[in-house]
């Protein structure tokens, strides 16, 4: 049973910056892909950010592109979510998962990953 946790949420200022941390548990993901969702009050959860298991491979949203970056330590079963020039609109639960099969690549879908975390609150004021 692999076990995620999500840290290092918070309330921001416009402009600023959070870096949040998914370790996982339970088992060792360094052969697998990882991800970054997002979910906003009365909206769905969309895919922010990818990293397949070499870290070779990342994937963003458009909305993220050029502020975000995803990265992960194999050695510490830690993937980790660097936010710049945060935004209001940025303001959600953020989730981390892991997609268990075995691929060169990343997807996009929530319905790709297998197991999840409980999210970490994520509030951008203005």
């Amino acid at each position: 049973q692999v076990q995620l946790v999500e840290s290092g949420g918070g309330l921001v200022q416009a402009g600023g910056s959070l870096r949040l941390s998914c370790a996982a548990s339970g088992r060792t993901l360094s052969r697998y892909a990882m991800g970054w969702f997002r979910q906003a009050p009365g909206k769905e959860r969309d895919f922010v950010a990818a990293i397949n298991w070499s870290g070779g491979t990342t994937d963003y949203a458009d909305s993220v592109k050029g502020r975000f970056t995803i990265a992960r330590d194999n050695a510490k079963n830690t993937v980790y979510l660097q936010m710049n020039s945060l935004k209001p609109e940025d303001t959600a639960v953020y989730y981390c998962a892991v997609d268990q099969t075995l691929r060169v690549g990343v997807k996009v879908a929530p319905y790709e990953y297998d197991y999840w975390g409980q999210g970490t609150q994520v509030t951008v004021s203005s």
